[in-house]
């Protein structure tokens, strides 16, 4: 049995690479530790339920903000990851068989939670033919059935070493929003995300629309990796070719040592400017500050979503 707590069982493909320093965080991102009622609260429903949590797994600065809220974002199909991302603190390696009882356990503590709006997530699973997809959407089904008026937004790997028709099972389970992260600028795909591919992911997104062309699509980049201005304006671009209504770009924070350097802090002042560049770009939602994840604030984004296309749809 794997000890996830030891970095270098966690991250094997990492165990050997030269330290990165870890830079002081400035005041703009620093957090409190979690410590809430609230936080416990949420912390032992997960726990009796046996669910992972990206939050955790990838040590997420807002958890305490979140779970104080019940706000929690369900990682469904284990804690081991396929992939081993630079960027990303979540455990690399062979995972486990997929639990079939899941779906129904992650709705069970939505309902216990009483979420209006939730998050689910997933490792990337390229040793299963379908990449997950059909978990996804029996996840998705469990939810509807348990608690209807939930709405979900889902957050789901590349599928790429899968058929195209696992993205149409995800589809035709009818989130209400389909998330999928480019997470930074093309140039540094090799460095920042190595299994992946830009135009992969990008299609992925166009191709939601295309299927359900009234599902709404989201992504995020990271900032402070190495990325400059215009790149992060090109890939703005990219998206809003794609038909994405809704763009999230937050701060990179290196989790360990071991993980890719961040480049340096990028201020408030300049996730005001991409805000209000993206907004001109034509996208229905923006969220663009240091603490930005995909999914901080997500039911209250979905709700000012919603009213977005409705205001657009009425100026039409």
């Amino acid at each position: 049995m794997r000890n996830l707590s030891d970095p270098e069982q966690r991250h094997p493909e990492k165990a050997h690479r030269s330290d990165n320093p870890q830079p002081k965080k400035p005041a703009w991102i620093r957090v409190k530790a979690p410590s809430s009622a609230g936080y416990r609260a949420t912390r032992d429903i997960l726990r009796s339920n046996r669910l992972s949590t990206v939050c955790e797994e990838a040590s997420c600065p807002n958890v305490g903000e979140c779970w104080d809220r019940g706000h929690a974002t369900m990682m469904i199909m284990g804690d081991i990851c396929t992939r081993g991302c630079s960027f990303c603190n979540i455990a690399t390696g062979r995972p486990d068989a997929l639990d079939v009882f899941e779906p129904g356990r992650v709705a069970e503590a939505v309902a216990k939670l009483a979420l209006r709006h939730v998050v689910i997530t997933s490792v990337d699973r390229d040793d299963l033919d379908d990449g997950g997809a059909e978990h996804f959407a029996q996840t998705i089904r469990a939810i509807r059935h348990r608690t209807p008026d939930t709405t979900i937004e889902i957050l789901t790997p590349d599928f790429l070493k899968s058929a195209p028709q696992a993205l149409e099972t995800v589809v035709d389970a009818r989130p209400d929003v389909f998330n999928h992260n480019l997470e930074t600028v093309p140039g540094l795909y090799p460095d920042v995300r190595p299994g992946a591919r830009y135009f992969h992911s990008l299609r992925l997104l166009q191709r939601v629309k295309e299927i359900d062309p009234s599902m709404f699509t989201k992504s995020g980049i990271m900032v402070g990796l190495g990325e400059d201005r215009p790149a992060v304006l090109q890939v703005m671009d990219d998206m809003r070719a794609a038909d994405v209504d809704f763009l999230t770009i937050g701060q990179y924070l290196q989790p360990t040592p071991k993980h890719i350097a961040v480049d340096r802090f990028v201020t408030p002042e300049e996730f005001q400017a991409y805000e209000k560049a993206a907004r001109g770009k034509g996208f229905l939602m923006v969220s663009a500050t240091p603490l930005t994840r995909s999914s901080y604030h997500a039911g209250d984004d979905f709700r000012r979503l919603r009213e977005a296309r409705a205001k657009k749809l009425a100026q039409q």
